[in-house]
């Protein structure tokens, strides 16, 4: 039993060894200041304002009432609305416009969706490709 009380007993040691860490940061600081030099910064091209493209053309807009009724005017100022009727829409927008005049839709809230959806369908079957819509902003925010 006299072995046992000289022997030494081990205690555990809580301290985390940081030499390797800090090796391992000193060699990649040494790795980031002999690359940094060689990277070349990224070039960007901003736009000057003798590049800008030429102002887009006025839209034309086809109006839906509550009643389902269509107009259309040249989306411009003090341009009025006038009157069309569904089965002359696709002529009367190929008449005022060029292939690539913009044509809008504004519908009253209470057109049901799909007669929005028939009127799109038309325009966008006639072969008008750049087809939107209106949206009222000042009362998007707004809900009753």
């Amino acid at each position: 039993m006299t072995s046992l009380g000289n022997r030494r007993t081990r205690r555990m040691k809580n301290d985390i060894n940081v030499v390797p860490y800090i090796d391992v940061m000193l060699v990649l600081l040494v790795i980031f200041m002999v690359t940094a030099p060689m990277i070349t910064p990224g070039q960007i091209e901003l736009p000057s304002v003798g590049t800008a493209s030429e102002v887009p053309l006025q839209p034309i807009e086809v109006q839906i009432d509550e009643k389902g009724e269509l107009s259309m005017r040249l989306r411009e100022g003090g341009a009025s609305f006038r009157p069309v009727d569904k089965a002359n829409l696709l002529a009367e927008v190929s008449a005022t416009a060029t292939p690539d005049t913009p044509v809008v839709i504004s519908a009253d809230g209470k057109v049901p969706y799909e007669t929005v959806m028939q009127v799109m369908d038309q325009l966008r079957s006639g072969g008008v490709p750049k087809l939107g819509l209106i949206v009222n902003q000042n009362a998007a925010g707004s809900h009753q």
